[in-house]
């Protein structure tokens, strides 16, 4: 069906060439792949990668070229070419990674769980405050599929009205081969903090609100007896400061009969209709992910946002980095999303297996 609506034109590249350099810091978690993809993509330059385990920093260093496998983080640090620092380190980590790049006066790019205390969430409000320097967080979820960006753009122009309600599903798949921290909630920080913080950040963008309180949330282990560390199941009901709401749910049981990691999907409410995201698969059809459907008062319609929006976030981070402003993600919703999560977490009922 032919729909009313022009969206906007696919990013271009941020940065000229040798213009903005990063280094990758703590690769515990694949994630930082896709970082490293996305800031590629948008102009900068991959010159330094550092991990303790010289197997991994030598598989970075492999799939891009240009960066080089440093002797220590503290070479990284000294460099004054290097801009920015991404980490997927362990959750429990990337805190104390981002404050060191911060306090070296480079930016600072982390993987989602962005921290994992209430400690570490005000020492990086601290440190961006006195220091004006980024802690950015990777929240995939929205910022690197193509079907969430549509629909903000679908919201922008007012296609549901105003936002009362998204409701965002995080299903997973626990595979095998996983590091002994993916089951100490002490490491990965609880299954409302990690995988919850993708979460709440799409319920705060979509709604645009800045602040919310959480209602409601638990979290169990209901079929995993011999990790009792790992929480498999999470969910959480928050309200926002502009008066909509949001439902979170996460779990690690997506069958093996899936096609992919998980049925990722968001349900956003508004007073004129409603969008659905079919981020990763369409299950029963060929359609494959990427799915937006939209219904509101002058029709239904089916989006294939594959190749519709690209990944605008990264660009606009790094001209941020460069021209300081903030246009990517403000710092006070990167720290909001992970404040819900952190309140969720804490908070939680734990249920019976």
């Amino acid at each position: 069906m032919n729909h009313p609506y022009t969206f906007d034109p696919l990013p271009e590249p941020a940065a000229a060439p040798g213009e903005f350099s990063f280094a990758a810091v703590g690769l515990d978690h694949g994630h930082i792949y896709g970082m490293a993809d996305g800031l590629i993509g948008a102009g900068a330059t991959a010159k330094w990668v550092f991990d303790a385990d010289a197997d991994k920093a030598a598989s970075f260093a492999k799939r891009y070229p240009t960066a080089r496998v440093a002797s220590s983080e503290q070479q990284i640090l000294d460099d004054p070419e290097v801009r920015l620092v991404a980490t997927a380190a362990i959750p429990s980590e990337r805190a104390a990674v981002a404050l060191r790049a911060i306090e070296a006066g480079k930016d600072a790019f982390v993987d989602k769980a962005p921290l994992t205390s209430f400690e570490q969430l005000a020492a990086a409000r601290e440190a961006t405050a006195r220091t004006g320097r980024k802690y950015a967080v990777y929240y995939g979820e929205r910022l690197h599929t193509e079907s969430s960006i549509l629909a903000g753009q679908l919201i922008e122009r007012g296609a549901i009205g105003r936002v009362l309600q998204v409701v965002s599903f995080g299903p997973h798949r626990i595979g095998g081969g996983r590091p002994g921290w993916f089951y100490d909630p002490a490491q990965y920080g609880g299954i409302l903090c990690d995988i919850g913080s993708h979460n709440f950040d799409q319920i705060l963008f979509y709604t645009g609100a800045t602040d919310g309180r959480i209602v409601s949330s638990t979290v169990a282990n209901y079929a995993h007896p011999d990790t009792p560390g790992l929480q498999d199941f999470g969910d959480a009901h928050v309200v926002l400061d502009n008066g909509a709401s949001g439902y979170v749910r996460v779990d690690w049981f997506t069958p093996e009969g899936l096609g992919v990691f998980g049925d990722g999907r968001t349900i956003i409410l508004g007073t004129d209709g409603y969008i659905e995201l079919r981020k990763y698969i369409d299950i029963g059809t060929e359609n494959g992910g990427g799915q937006v459907l939209l219904v509101n008062q002058e029709g239904q319609y089916r989006f294939d946002a594959n190749g519709m929006t690209g990944f605008p976030y990264f660009g606009q981070l790094i001209r941020d980095c460069l021209d300081g402003t903030e246009n990517a993600m403000t710092q006070a919703h990167a720290f909001k999303a992970a404040e819900l999560s952190l309140q969720a977490q804490t908070s939680a009922e734990v249920l019976a297996p």
